[in-house]
C-alpha cells in the first residue's frame, strides 16, 4: 500500500525533471536547456550554425599560420634580394617558385628581345608564379565570406520559426502571462545569438586574412620588379661579352 502512494508521489517529479522543467516550474535558460527544449526546426538551425562557427574557426586558424609563415619567407626574400649573390638561400614555397620561375625565363635567352621586352617576359613569368601561389592562400575565404552573409539570416529564420511556434503555444493555452511567454522567445532568440556568434569572427577573418594577401601580392610584386630588371641587365650584359 505504501509503495503504491509512493509510486504516484514520484510520478508529477519525474514529470517535471523529464521535460525539463524544474520542481517549482521553471523552464531551464541555459545554454543546453535552450536547445534542448526547442522545436525540431530551431535545433536543426542551431545545429547547423555550431558546425559552421566549428569550421569557420578552423580555416581562421589554418589561415593565421600559413599567412603568417608567408609573411616571414616574404620578409626574407626582400632582404635576400638585395643581393643578387645570396638569391640561392632563398627559401619558402611562394618565394622559391618566384625565382624558380625568374630563372626559367632568364635562361630562356631570346637574341631578337629588347631589354624591356626581356625584362616584361622575366616578370610576367614571375607573376604567373606568384599568382598560383595565393590562389592556394586563398582557399577557404569564399566560405567565410558566405557564412558571415549567411548566418544572421539562417539564425533569424529559426528565431522567426521558434517565435510562430510561440505564439502558437500561447493561443493554445490561453495564457499571456510573461512566464509562459519568456522561456520560448528565450530559444527562439538563441538561434540568432549563434548566428551572430558564427558570423561575426567569420567576417573580421574574411577581412583580415584578404587584406594580409594584398600586401603579401604588393610586396613580392615590388621585389619581382626589382629581380626582374637586374635579371634582364644581366642577360644583356651577357650578350654583349659574348659579341
Amino acid at each position: 500500500m505504501m509503495e503504491n502512494v509512493i509510486g504516484r508521489a514520484d510520478a508529477p517529479k519525474n514529470l517535471f525533471f523529464s521535460s525539463g522543467v524544474g520542481m517549482t516550474g521553471e523552464h531551464d535558460l541555459s545554454f543546453l536547456g535552450l536547445f534542448l527544449q526547442a522545436d525540431i526546426i530551431v535545433k536543426a538551425v542551431m545545429a547547423i550554425l555550431a558546425l559552421a562557427s566549428i569550421l569557420c574557426w578552423t580555416i581562421i586558424i589554418e589561415k593565421l599560420v600559413r599567412i603568417g609563415a608567408v609573411r616571414r619567407q616574404v620578409r626574407r626574400f626582400e632582404i635576400l634580394t638585395r643581393t643578387p649573390e645570396r638569391i640561392g638561400e632563398v627559401t619558402g614555397d611562394l618565394p622559391q617558385r618566384v625565382v624558380a620561375a625568374g630563372l626559367e625565363a632568364w635562361r630562356d635567352v631570346d637574341k631578337t628581345e629588347s631589354r624591356a621586352e626581356r625584362r616584361e617576359r622575366i616578370e610576367r613569368a614571375m607573376r604567373a608564379a606568384m599568382t598560383g601561389r595565393l590562389r592556394q592562400l586563398e582557399r577557404g575565404l569564399p566560405f567565410l565570406a558566405t557564412i558571415g552573409s549567411a548566418a544572421p539570416f539562417i539564425g533569424l529564420f529559426g528565431t522567426v520559426w521558434g517565435i510562430m511556434n510561440s505564439f502558437s503555444a500561447i493561443a493554445q493555452s490561453q495564457d499571456t502571462s510573461l512566464a509562459v511567454v519568456a522561456p520560448g522567445i528565450a530559444e527562439a532568440l538563441f538561434a540568432t545569438a549563434i548566428g551572430l556568434v558564427a558570423a561575426i569572427p567569420a567576417v573580421m577573418a574574411y577581412n583580415k586574412f584578404s587584406v594580409d594577401i594584398t600586401r603579401v601580392a604588393h610586396r613580392v610584386t615590388a621585389v619581382i620588379g626589382d629581380l626582374g630588371n637586374r635579371l634582364a641587365r644581366e642577360t644583356a650584359l651577357a650578350r654583349e661579352a659574348a659579341e
